[in-house]
């Protein structure tokens, strides 16, 4: 993937092959600029290729952001309903499909509050409930619990665990935190800067469900730090 023109071009990826099987969970961890968010950006179609292709298969695809992106003038009941209707669900179908919604996110009750009644962990599950809303398959999350606090962003990491088991979803996170992809990761991709490519790959063997101070969580943490550090130092070499 290549940004402008002439003296002005900037290569964000390079070289980058990737296979994701249904139903897995697959971490793209990174310091900044490594290009981890343009990959993500290209798997959800909001951007093509300067060349070579992606092929999803044809699976419905949701991307939820590190904003929960919800309309201020809208209930949280609202929200999801405009995610009904873009998705062409019958109106007769929306009171019980919000309703199994918000009951999936632990948030039964909120139907008719506003966002900004909510916490930051409120508004990001009903975002990842919004997402859902579509039938989603295929579900893209670009760093969307670094704005929360560490005990608010463990709860999140818990109710996509389940949420990806139950509904047999197939996720790509974003993320530039190692014990976070140790955490959710059935694989992590371990990204190299200058330009992005695939710098290693590591599968997390580990039974779910998981918890973020599991001692085995902090060995494969430290492991992925330490490759995050091998993959800049060899980008370092390569530029100078």
């Amino acid at each position: 993937m290549v940004f402008g023109r002439g003296s002005r071009r900037v290569r964000a990826l390079d070289d980058v092959s990737l296979d994701v099987a249904d139903g897995e969970f697959v971490c793209l961890l990174g310091r900044s600029g490594c290009g981890k968010s343009t990959l993500l950006a290209l798997t959800a179609g909001l951007d093509q290729p300067t060349a070579g292709t992606i092929d999803c298969g044809g699976r419905r695809i949701g991307v939820m952001f590190q904003d929960s992106g919800l309309f201020p003038w809208l209930t949280v009941r609202g929200n999801l309903e405009l995610a009904l209707r873009l998705s062409a669900v019958p109106r007769k179908q929306w009171r019980d499909r919000v309703a199994d919604l918000l009951s999936m996110v632990n948030l039964p009750d909120a139907g008719d509050r506003r966002p900004h009644e909510l916490s930051g962990g409120m508004r990001q599950r009903v975002a990842l409930a919004r997402t859902l809303a579509q039938d989603t398959e295929v579900l893209l999350m670009d760093e969307p619990f670094a704005a929360l606090d560490a005990i608010t962003r463990d709860a999140m990491h818990d109710e996509i665990e389940r949420i990806a088991h139950e509904r047999s979803l197939t996720v790509m996170f974003v993320t530039h935190n190692v014990r976070e992809a140790a955490r959710l990761g059935d694989r992590v991709i371990v990204m190299q800067p200058g330009p992005g490519r695939i710098g290693a790959e590591v599968r997390i063997d580990l039974a779910r469900p998981r918890r973020m101070d599991d001692p085995d969580i902090a060995i494969r943490a430290r492991h992925l730090h330490d490759l995050l550090d091998l993959q800049s130092a060899g980008a370092t070499r390569t530029a100078a």
